[in-house]
């Protein structure tokens, strides 16, 4: 069995898990949110490792509150910015991702997400 690598909890409840790697949890969330029309502005994401890329795509998604294992200073500046509340286990400088080094200078949402999307494929 794989490790969860991503759970979603929404009013004490499990709505959304993913044991994939990347950012293809994030990405199978937006479908899943998309699909069955989740409000997940008041759900909280528990994500193993959160950079740049990840803070992008849960911005996107709306999520209320995020905790990380492991988060990047990257990703702290994009939640700070945003106001979106997180907690983390352990800060790190990056995570050592070549995505995290691309969107080092991106700080637009909708282009980060194109660039993003495009890597996904």
């Amino acid at each position: 069995m794989n490790e969860i690598t991503l759970k979603v909890i929404r009013d004490n409840r499990e709505i959304f898990q993913s044991d994939k790697h990347w950012l293809f949890p994030l990405f199978d969330l937006e479908i899943c949110v998309s699909k069955h029309n989740l409000d997940v502005s008041k759900a909280e994401i528990y994500d193993k490792i959160v950079g740049k890329a990840a803070a992008f795509l849960i911005l996107r998604l709306g999520v209320g509150m995020v905790h990380a294992d492991v988060i990047s200073k990257l990703a702290c500046e994009v939640f700070d910015r945003t106001s979106i509340p997180y907690s983390y286990n352990t800060l790190v400088d990056r995570i050592d991702c070549q995505t995290e080094e691309i969107l080092r200078n991106i700080n637009d949402p909708e282009i980060a997400y194109r660039i993003l999307h495009e890597r996904a494929r």
